[in-house]
């Protein structure tokens, strides 16, 4: 009798929640003579773990996905959006139990990390706390009685998406030979790998949500005078405007004590938390020395100057000093609706100190118009969410424009810098980690040049248009002036083969001595984009990939592909 009861202990361990009620039943039956369980319950117990399969059909990490479903109470009852829903609040809770982890470890290794690596657990205190923003806005779109889940189908890949790319970045500022930052990133990286998984599983049940249509990705809506309505009447008119002229701002910033501060920081500050409406301030001509923040609650912003270049935010943050990537950045914006016109962005650590970011956003649905990045390595940082670039220059070397949002660059100018001797160009370096997040990087009629230091000395650099940081790394060129700056490969490996059968570059109908196509990389996930219908997927309304491994993506977009 002892080894029967045993033995049905280890199925239960083995088998799935549905099936352990079944055995409970039963065994307790053979043991205790209670009585066999109904053919209703039978009936619902079958009828619990069809849906549970069904439900997590086609995802990543099924396993994972029909344990968490089937013990969920009354799943028969649930609608796709409210499975979704519990799955992204029990993802929420492993979340919460992560953040209390992290700042249990920061309190006992004080002592014993180097000042990055205390930067790291600040980094991914900070990225907990959007997570967990981010999948309470899930759940409150997919409870929502005013409106079908299935309108907010892009919005909700779009946080999803962003609330996986945190959990990678927080473990990325532990890459360190040191045994104390390697055992601290060993400790929370298998939660965050589950957070992650139940992330790209919660991705693929959004598709089975009634009335969702993949390639129907018209969120954003239409254009009004060359920017999305999104924008608004006032910002769209602060943007059209060439002048300071009769415009009235909220609040002023001037170095020489004319305006209501003299420095970004302070204004910030200022500004109100969770703003509904456009909160303008106007940052005269003149170099910000100073590292400015623009946190989550501090909605709504608009840093504006008229003209490229006379207003310039520059700080030298860097890694080899001491800084992570994700901290090392001269403006850090993760303020919703952020936008900014004429301001130049730069960081001057130079090419010998390795990462070293100008800009990093993790603002959804931000703007940045006729406004220059200037660094190094790693100067523009497109981390998370949806972005649009128009009309700005980026300067850097090594995978200068780099992260993992949904970003469009429109009618952009893009310069390769000279490196360090050992070093070469890339334009990007795209970041995605799983197949199911929309995201991506996608250039639109942009000029691909060197910048005026390497162009005497172009010939002795190699330059890319691209490598893969991630595995699912995603990235377009679409009409763009590629000069000969640009090797004939075009692509550069990451390291061996890592990611070349699952990526997506492509090229289509770009222009240049740089854009002949002949020569380039022939990797598996490779393509030269002959077809228009294809092409316009990552324009109009969708950044969509046409390969049968690749899902559809929404993004802020521009008409057409002329």
């Amino acid at each position: 009798m002892y080894s029967l009861r045993r033995r049905t202990k280890l199925l239960l361990l083995l088998l799935p929640t549905s099936v352990f009620i079944l055995i409970l039943f039963f065994s307790q039956s053979h043991f205790t003579n209670s009585p066999k369980p109904t053919k209703e319950f039978i009936i619902h117990v079958q009828k619990h773990n069809q849906v549970a399969h069904s439900t997590c059909q086609n995802t990543l990490y099924k396993d994972l996905c029909v344990s968490t479903l089937t013990s969920f109470p009354n799943l028969s009852s649930k609608s796709v959006p409210e499975i979704i829903s519990s799955t992204v609040n029990k993802t929420m809770y492993e979340v919460i139990a992560s953040n209390s982890n992290c700042t249990s470890i920061k309190k006992h290794t004080k002592t014993k990390l180097a000042a990055g690596q205390q930067q790291a657990l600040d980094d991914c205190l900070e990225l907990f706390d959007n997570t967990i923003a981010e999948l309470k806005a899930v759940m409150s779109e997919l409870n929502s009685k005013k409106s079908p889940a299935a309108k907010h189908y892009n919005h909700l890949r779009t946080l999803l998406s962003a609330a996986m790319t945190n959990q990678y970045t927080c473990l990325e500022g532990f890459d360190s030979s040191s045994s104390t930052a390697k055992a601290v990133k060993d400790e929370l990286e298998s939660r965050l790998n589950t957070t992650c998984k139940h992330v790209s599983n919660a991705l693929v049940m959004l598709k089975k949500i009634p009335g969702v249509v993949e390639h129907e990705t018209d969120e954003y809506g239409p254009m009004k005078k060359g920017f999305p309505t999104w924008v608004g009447s006032k910002a769209r008119k602060l943007l059209q405007t060439s002048s300071a002229n009769q415009t009235q701002f909220d609040l002023v910033v001037a170095k020489d004590g004319s305006g209501n501060f003299t420095t970004i920081t302070d204004a910030v500050a200022t500004a109100p938390n969770s703003s509904a409406t456009r909160f303008v301030i106007y940052i005269k001509a003149g170099a910000y020395f100073e590292n400015v923040e623009v946190v989550s609650k501090k909605k709504n912003l608009m840093f504006l100057y008229y003209g490229i270049g006379k207003t310039v935010v520059k700080a030298s943050r860097n890694v080899v000093d001491g800084w992570t990537t994700f901290r090392s950045a001269t403006v850090a914006v993760v303020g919703g609706g952020f936008i900014a016109k004429g301001i130049t962005f730069e960081n001057s650590a130079g090419p010998s100190k390795h990462q070293a970011v100008a800009l990093r956003s993790g603002s959804d649905l931000s703007v940045f118009y006729q406004c220059s990045f200037v660094g190094y390595q790693d100067t523009l940082y497109v981390h998370s969410l949806r972005q649009f670039y128009s009309e700005c220059d980026v300067y850097g070397t090594v995978d200068f424009i780099f992260g993992n949002a949904a970003v469009v660059l429109q009618n952009c100018n893009l310069y390769a810098r000279k490196p360090n001797e050992n070093q070469k160009n890339i334009f990007t370096a795209q970041g995605r980690e799983d197949p199911n997040q929309n995201t991506g990087i996608s250039i639109l009629n942009c000029k691909v040049t060197a910048a005026s230091d390497l162009i005497p000395v172009k010939s002795t650099f190699k330059t890319y248009l691209g490598r893969p940081w991630k595995e699912y790394s995603r990235t377009v060129y679409l009409r763009s002036s590629i000069d000969d700056v640009v090797d004939p490969a075009g692509w550069l490996e990451w390291n061996g083969t890592f990611a070349l059968s699952t990526l997506y570059y492509g090229e289509y109908l770009n222009r240049g001595n740089g854009s002949d196509t002949s020569a380039r990389v022939t990797w598996p996930g490779y393509r030269v984009i002959n077809s228009s219908t294809e092409a316009s997927q990552f324009t109009v309304g969708a950044f969509i990939q046409g390969n049968e491994w690749l899902n559809s993506t929404g993004v802020p977009y521009f008409a057409g592909l002329t």
